[in-house]
């Protein structure tokens, strides 16, 4: 059956600040609907949006991929114009990161990332656009009654989209949607300009209206009963029904039609790809697997030289290396990884030459011979029987992933460095998604109701926090006897948490990962789109989580900041001060010197990593360890 409308203008809980849709119960209420796609416009950005595409493939529904752009208005910029565009195919995709990364990264104003309408009239391919309904700058001028001037916009706008330009029609129940419509249609016949019904969907159901609201309070610092605050959204902006959406319209059924064919103009695909790594520079054109062999079997045996001082016993030592070597490196080069390797070794390198501390290494790489080799870790794998098959292994095809630490006020010195390397354009941060948590969600929703502090933090305070378990509200009233209790005797208190249940786990901010970076084969703008919260260089993220940049082809290395890293560099720094002829290094430090296992025993580990809880203390006055191995144990074991 062909559908007879298709919505292309719905908000979800990615636009960070107006709206309750989570992307699965809108893709499930579509399907219901039997409809076949469905359009997604957040505000400004398309954090969800390959979330949304493929939840929508896999749910057998047509995703149809844009965002509803902030348009720059010159003469006011305290009042921008909006407009949406949508992505008829990967060009257009690539064209609206482009769009979005040169928003946020070069036009900012008030902390929004601003299109300029110029860049959209030069680079369009592959777009689908929209005029904007009542927010966009043909409506303000028509409604304005500057009418040559809209006209001669429109005419403009039409010039440089042609077809793929659409005059947006919206009624939902807002002051200018109505006069909107009737000088859009007027227009439409006087230019030959397609019209397009769409609705500006903020929540799924009717009854969700008021936890909207709340949430958009939320976003804003409001109160929710406050007579003077802003109302932007009226009650009618929920999913409607196809069959609302055509009565809506019954007097312009081509609006309605050409909902059906843009969605039929729109198919995005591949989008999704396999891992790409950035090309690693190697001498005289050698190819990456000669070059990772030629500086394993170096760094080897300048290891095996730190290890064995005695010639004699490093010769008899070898054999056993050179076996593991060249097992991994055979996995190593049959995988595809050699250019991963040599890209890690390579700024780990770097930081090692110039101060930048680096940790030994952790995780499963720490298992690998060939990184032992490279200096990507320091600790000798066969020695603790660490298994290189736990790191890197053929039956389970997934990229390799270094946990490497540097020091804490150093870090970015090295991520500047892979910039000059790589380019600045192929480099970047990811971005983390903060949620709205089941103790926040509660003082937030009550300082909104107008609650007391004193009574919410009793609420908050009453949901259990369980280490390494989320505790949902749900949860913790069906658990936490308390809870139950004051509910059914406060009915406040019944109120703030039936409100807040709808809101709990929706996306509150955007964040940055706290050690992830990519690095592009190119731009970063041909896999996804950039967001930076304040034009600073050094703060430029992904538009996509660690999952999503991965599933379009990035790569992630970590680059994690650790402050025990620096408080040992200080100290090399103050010895060297103090005694400037000392030779200390830091690998060079014993480990099996006696005092310091006895400040393990005593539990004195104030600031030392992993050892500092008051847990672990007292396991290690118990335990009483005096060898590194008994310290690996109790680490794994608690």
């Amino acid at each position: 059956m062909q559908p007879q409308f298709v919505h292309l203008r719905i908000h979800s809980e990615f636009s960070v600040t107006d709206s309750t849709v989570r992307l699965d119960s809108a893709i499930k209420a579509v399907k219901e609907q039997g409809v076949g796609a469905l359009g997604l416009t957040d505000f400004n950005n398309i954090f969800g949006g390959l979330i949304f595409y493929t939840h929508a493939r896999k749910a057998g529904l047509k995703p149809i991929l844009g965002c509803d752009l902030v348009i720059e208005n010159e003469a006011d910029r305290d009042k921008p114009f909006r407009l949406a565009v949508l992505c008829q195919n990967k060009t257009g995709y690539l064209t609206l990161c482009e769009l979005l990364s040169r928003a946020w990264l070069k036009n900012q104003y008030m902390g929004r990332g601003e299109t300029k309408l110029q860049w959209l009239l030069e680079s369009n391919e592959g777009l689908i656009i929209t005029s904007g309904g009542p927010e966009g700058q043909l409506a303000s001028l028509l409604l304005s009654e500057k009418q040559d001037e809209a006209y001669e916009l429109a005419q403009q706008m039409k010039a440089a989209w042609g077809d793929r330009f659409y005059l947006e029609l919206q009624r939902a129940g807002r002051p200018h949607d109505e006069a909107t419509v009737r000088h859009f249609v007027t227009m439409a016949e006087k230019f030959d300009i397609p019209v397009i019904a769409t609705h500006p969907v903020q929540f799924l159901k009717p009854e969700d209206f008021n936890a909207h609201e709340i949430r958009v309070c939320i976003a804003r610092g409001e109160v929710l009963a406050d007579k003077n605050r802003t109302k932007d959204y009226t009650k009618d902006q929920y999913l409607k029904s196809p069959e609302e959406m055509i009565d809506l319209f019954a007097d312009i059924p081509a609006a309605i039609a050409n909902t059906v064919e843009v969605a039929k103009r729109c198919n995005l695909e591949n989008v999704l790809s396999k891992p790409q790594l950035p090309l690693f520079p190697t001498p005289d054109g050698m190819s990456l697997d000669d070059y990772i062999d030629q500086l394993s079997h170096e760094g080897l045996e300048a290891r095996l030289a730190f290890l064995y001082p005695d010639e004699a016993e490093r010769d008899k030592e070898r054999p056993r290396y050179l076996e593991r070597l060249h097992f991994e490196l055979d996995i190593i080069k049959r995988m595809g990884f050699p250019g991963y390797f040599l890209i890690v070794q390579d700024f780990i390198n770097w930081s090692k030459q110039n101060g930048v501390a680096v940790g030994p290494g952790r995780g499963s790489g720490a298992g690998s011979l060939v990184a032992y080799s490279l200096r990507i870790t320091d600790m000798d794998p066969l020695k603790y029987d660490l298994l290189f098959e736990r790191f890197l292994n053929p039956e389970r095809v997934s990229m390799p992933d270094f946990d490497i630490d540097f020091c804490q006020y150093n870090r970015q010195r090295t991520i500047n460095y892979v910039k000059e390397r790589y380019g600045d354009d192929a480099v970047s941060q990811i971005a983390t998604f903060g949620t709205m948590g089941a103790k926040g969600v509660v003082r937030d929703v009550g300082r909104v109701l107008g609650m007391g502090y004193g009574l919410c933090d009793q609420v908050s305070r009453l949901i259990p926090a369980i280490p390494g378990k989320n505790v949902s509200l749900a949860d913790a009233v069906e658990t936490v006897p308390d809870l139950k209790e004051l509910i059914e005797r406060d009915e406040s208190v019944k109120m703030l948490v039936n409100q807040a249940l709808p809101l709990e786990g929706l996306v509150r901010n955007l964040g940055m990962h706290a050690g992830g970076v990519l690095i592009a084969p190119g731009k970063l703008t041909d896999f996804c789109p950039l967001y930076s919260a304040d034009e600073n260089p050094d703060n430029v993220i992904s538009q996509f989580d660690k999952k999503d940049v991965e599933n379009v082809g990035l790569v992630k290395f970590d680059f994690l900041g650790l402050t025990t890293l620096t408080i040992l560099e200080f100290a090399m720094r103050f010895i060297r001060m103090l005694d400037p002829k000392n030779t200390l290094k830091l690998e060079e430090i014993p480990i099996d010197d006696k005092p310091t296992y006895e400040l393990f025993q005593k539990g004195n580990t104030a600031a030392v990593f992993q050892f500092e809880s008051d847990g672990m203390r007292t396991l290690l006055k118990n335990a009483r360890p005096d060898r590194l191995e008994d310290l690996i144990a109790l680490n794994a074991l608690y």
